[in-house]
């Protein structure tokens, strides 16, 4: 037993405060402060007559850095509670073709109307001076016009509801396919099953989903549930939340709470905060047709739901008897009218069964956030106040990476 541990509070009970929690739990005193009932944040899940509801996605767990696989393994049991899977994706065309993900690798299966031309612009030379500055130039440079007006554009501009030539390429970086133009054209004549992005294969719960995850990482914390926090209060060298002093505050939700909560102590110009942009997600939970899948994309612009994903396959548990569900999902706010209305013209739908509105899903960096962000956190270390998850880093994360950024931090502040 250490005398005299500091102790930190942790915000949020998600993957990123229970990966940081757990990491630190040895060396301080934690308490963790979740305004919720249970930890997971946005990888909850719930049972709905007798089937598992992602509440938001449908988290799945792989990862490339062998720092995340070795933490996340000394939670479970990989061979009794998980099975691995590979990623069955495809794309629900508008005319009706299915084309198996990632479509830049099965182009092979068009029609000449769109083969030929896809052929020319991967073979059309490249201006290999020409500086890509948006997400916009990025897909036409990569994959060319024809896939780009074909899925590219219509897809993305479903999810993320903006010109493409808005979004800065900075904000994607590194959560793309990377593909040269001969290596699509290699793949195609060659008909090669590309297996280098993280998820083509990924390990799931036998039973309980992702909320397995969760509930497991959080044995044996202190967390205090049904906490909202209303002010962060500095007093001399201490954090004061909510009557109680801490050393350490490390900070997991959203980084727009950050003005109204540090309202006694004022960092250097964070106005820019309120700006930051963003989209939620309306999941909804259906009964669905059979099917071999793991994720369906729309492209097709005559209905709403950009993608569906079949938790139904990921494990027979997910499915109450005679059952198979998935979840449409939906960029921002829906009612439920117009969900049912969707769905009557949803491929594979036979059923509505629930829905579940999430505000915060999908952070949208503008040119300068990251740096702002840097600066931010560097600065708010100065006084004992660390900053990482999803929404504190304004980060697109999947799991994985959301694990793999809070031990960064850990490591990069030097908490361990």
């Amino acid at each position: 037993m250490i005398l005299n541990k500091k102790n930190i509070a942790i915000i949020g009970a998600g993957i990123s405060g229970l990966t940081v929690a757990n990491l630190l739990r040895n060396k301080f005193d934690i308490t963790i402060f979740e305004r919720e009932d249970r930890p997971g944040g946005l990888i909850k899940c719930d049972m709905i007559e007798g089937s598992l509801f992602h509440t938001c996605g449908g988290h799945v767990f792989n990862t490339k850095r062998n720092d995340v696989f070795d933490l996340f393994w000394g939670f479970f049991n990989k061979t009794k509670e998980f099975s691995k899977a590979t990623r069955n994706s495809v794309v629900f065309m508008p005319n009706g073709l299915r084309i198996p993900y990632p479509i830049e690798n099965h182009a092979y299966l068009f029609d000449d109307e769109l083969f030929i031309p896809f052929l020319k612009d991967m073979t059309n030379g490249k201006d290999e001076n020409k500086e890509i500055e948006n997400f916009q130039e990025f897909l036409k440079d990569r994959f060319g016009n024809t896939l780009y007006e074909l899925y590219f554009k219509p897809y993305n501009e479903k999810v993320w509801r903006r010109d493409l030539s808005q979004v800065p390429l900075t904000w994607l970086q590194g959560k793309l396919p990377m593909p040269t133009r001969d290596e699509i054209i290699y793949n195609n004549v060659r008909r090669v099953e590309e297996k280098e992005f993280v998820h083509s294969t990924f390990w799931y719960e036998r039973e309980g989903g992702s909320q397995m995850i969760a509930n497991r990482m959080a044995e044996n914390l202190k967390i205090r549930y049904n906490s909202s926090i209303e002010s962060i209060k500095r007093v001399q060298d201490k954090w004061i939340i909510n009557l109680e002093e801490f050393d350490i505050v490390i900070f997991c939700g959203n980084i727009k709470q950050l003005p109204r909560l540090l309202g006694n102590y004022i960092v250097n110009n964070i106005d820019w905060i309120e700006q930051l942009d963003f989209h939620g997600t309306t999941s909804v939970f259906c009964e669905i047709e059979n099917n071999p899948y793991s994720w369906i994309y729309l492209p097709d612009h005559s209905i709403e739901p950009h993608r569906i994903i079949c938790t139904g396959n990921f494990s027979t548990t997910n499915n109450a008897p005679g059952k198979m569900t998935g979840s449409i999902e939906f960029t921002d706010y829906i009612s439920k009218d117009e969900i049912l209305d969707q769905l009557s013209r949803t491929p594979l739908v036979k059923r509505y069964i629930t829905h579940k509105y999430n505000k915060y899903t999908y952070p949208i960096q503008g040119h300068a956030t990251k740096e702002q962000i840097s600066s931010l956190k560097d600065e708010l270390a100065k006084v004992n106040f660390y900053m990482t998850g999803r929404f504190a880093d304004w980060e697109y994360y999947n799991m994985d990476t959301a694990m793999g950024a809070a031990m960064d931090m850990v490591k990069n502040y030097n908490l361990i």
